[in-house]
């Protein structure tokens, strides 16, 4: 019965998917769709695996595709790939990706993968590939497969690929890899041949340099084999649980274990854009059941010690409430199983699991959870193009999962992204501000892709509360789920979604945030009596929240729209008349003799320089 179930709620979950391709804001809106099968047999003893794969791609764009291409992501991690040779020219590269020897004065930075042995590096070969039956033309370059078709792929037609691959797991250097520090076996991310997005921009094919992602979505059915003292996590629902055991089976049914040195794990993933797993014969394997029937796996090396165990026993059902209040403030989580897995080299959102590292405090493993699991929303279920757009991906799943992490803590924050604030004031001082509108790629220092993609990217939503109120900024979320779960959105359809809530114009907001460097910077310029003068010094206009103190002692609030907002937020402060931008100063009388002003009380309004927001007459 529960497998019937299983079938019918995943049927309906794909049909939902479908009907959200076609609906929304985009009444032209298309995406390609696959459906995978893979079988694997994997060798824990050389770390090499191979792999057969079927894969239907349905083209679903009105154009006619004459070549596909595949992203082989393990072939990164090679001596003189671009992944290493990135390494040797960015000015401050990642610490996990490099050794450093020498002194302060003279240090020595060097790349960890220009020092892979040919046993260790990451490849996948791909010995064979087949087009509806018929060999097809292949080449491989680097990170990616190009394949040059044998028939166009018409549109609205179908396509079955075939493959034959052998792979090697690259010793662990980023988020993919065997042998983590932690000691961790098998964090299998990235792992497969994988097909490239193609939609209204064409092909998506980046070199994998350590960045991020984009795929499409579909199916993935793989069977899995491998040693038999192993326990697997991941994406997907195991099909199989009484044939593999490991905390999985069904104790009222009994195991049905085969004999021999290996299992076999099937795992399925309905309406999915990646597929992940991870493996170690010492993991730990916790389940928690939420009171709407999502099951949450845990896995954790059970030779932690003490100290790490009691905290990821004190996670699981912290993690049920921070489902809850995703679900709750963003859209309902549509699947029935999530698994949070000790592995990879950090902290790394994938389909229906995420990968962090295990030897954390209780706030830092709580912390790491609660972003990654947000971003289940934040890429995954709202599955924007990471990789041209960090900012949508890192910066949303940093507003939503401060405000959970605040709220279940109950810590009472005035501000809970006030950590963000100072980091884009940094930034934007610092002179390496790079626009948001930057390919994740393309950045010439990772301190500016961190703070523009997480901070900044915050501070689009948390500054968004600001302009048109938190109560619309929180209507704007739910609509955007709504209009484009299952689907992958655009910046332009965030801002369509608040303007859609508000009623308020907010091209110029997503302009000047996102595709440019300018900053904000308003100052109090003088106060005469009940005079007040206010001025834009930075080139981004915005609305002001105004609070006044009278010499009397009482205080007055007013409010200052941006003329080409054509709207206002609602607020019980006074309206005053709109500011259009290209004005340097405005200039209003108040009620009384005005002892003080502050502009922006909230901290919202990101003002690089707020010494000049207050003005008192002593």
């Amino acid at each position: 019965m529960k497998k019937v179930f299983f079938l019918l709620s995943s049927a309906l979950l794909f049909a939902c998917g479908s009907v959200a391709q076609n609906s929304g804001n985009q009444k032209n809106y298309w995406q390609q769709k696959v459906d995978y099968t893979m079988d694997i047999d994997m060798d824990v003893n050389t770390y090499q695996y191979k792999g057969k794969q079927k894969l239907v791609y349905t083209n679903n764009s009105p154009d006619e595709l004459n070549k596909v291409f595949y992203h082989l992501y393990f072939n990164a991690f090679q001596p003189n790939s671009q992944m290493d040779a990135r390494l040797h020219t960015i000015e401050d590269p990642d610490g996990r990706m490099v050794t450093k020897t020498g002194t302060s004065d003279n240090p020595v930075v060097e790349s960890r993968i220009a020092k892979l042995s040919p046993s260790e590096i990451g490849y996948i070969k791909v010995t064979s590939l087949t087009q509806d039956g018929e060999k097809v033309s292949y080449e491989t370059v680097g990170t990616i497969l190009e394949v040059t078709l044998n028939k166009p792929i018409k549109s609205g037609k179908k396509v079955t690929f075939e493959m034959e691959f052998d792979a090697q797991v690259p010793l662990q250097i980023r988020r993919s890899g065997r042998n983590s520090k932690e000691g961790v076996a098998l964090s299998m991310t990235q792992w497969y041949p994988k097909m490239a997005e193609y939609d209204f921009e064409g092909w998506h094919t980046p070199p994998y340099i350590a960045r991020e992602f984009h795929g499409v979505w579909g199916n993935f059915d793989v069977t899995l084999h491998i040693d038999k003292n192993y326990v697997v996590g991941g994406t997907g629902t195991l099909q199989n649980p009484q044939e593999v055991g490991h905390g999985y089976e069904n104790k009222d049914k009994g195991l049905k274990l085969p004999k021999g040195n290996k299992l076999t794990w099937n795992f399925v993933g309905i309406n999915i854009h990646d597929f992940t797993w991870a493996a170690d014969p010492e993991y730990q394997h916790d389940t928690f059941t939420m009171d709407n029937g999502v099951n949450l796996h845990f896995f954790y090396k059970k030779t932690l010690e003490e100290k790490y165990i009691e905290s990821w026993k004190k996670l699981q059902p912290k993690t049920a409430e921070l489902m809850k209040y995703f679900s709750e403030n963003i859209g309902p989580y549509p699947y029935k199983q999530y698994s949070v897995i000790q592995g990879g080299d950090g902290g790394m959102e994938y389909a229906q699991c995420t990968l962090v590292t295990g030897k954390r405090s209780w706030g830092s493993l709580f912390g790491v959870t609660a972003h990654e699991l947000a971003h289940t929303w934040f890429q995954f279920l709202l599955a924007t193009n990471e990789s041209k757009h960090p900012w949508m991906d890192e910066g949303f799943t940093t507003y939503i999962s401060n405000k959970a992490e605040d709220t279940i803590l109950e810590k009472g924050s005035q501000n809970p992204h006030a950590g963000s604030y100072r980091n884009y004031a940094y930034l934007a001082k610092s002179g390496k501000e790079k626009p948001l509108s930057t390919h994740a790629d393309r950045y010439e220092t990772n301190l500016a892709y961190g703070i523009g993609s997480y901070s900044k990217g915050n501070i689009f939503l948390s500054q968004l509360e600001y302009i048109i109120g938190s109560d619309n900024v929180a209507k704007t979320l739910k609509k955007y789920y709504n209009d484009f779960a299952f689907k992958h959105p655009t910046p332009n359809d965030i801002k369509r979604s608040a303007e859609k809530v508000s009623g308020i114009h907010l091209d110029w907001y997503l302009n000047e945030w996102t595709q440019t460097t300018h900053f904000i910077d308003y100052g109090v310029k003088q106060v005469k009596d009940k005079e007040i003068t206010l001025e834009r010094i930075g080139a981004i206009p915005m609305p002001i929240d105004l609070e006044v103190e009278y010499t009397d002692g009482s205080k007055e609030s007013f409010y200052i729209p941006l003329e080409i907002m054509r709207g206002a937020k609602s607020t019980t402060a006074k309206l005053l008349k709109d500011w259009g931008w290209a004005y340097p100063t405005y200039t209003f009388t108040a009620n009384k003799p005005v002892k003080s002003v502050q502009i922006d009380t909230s901290g919202l309004m990101a003002d690089v320089n707020p010494l000049n927001n207050t003005f008192s007459i002593e």
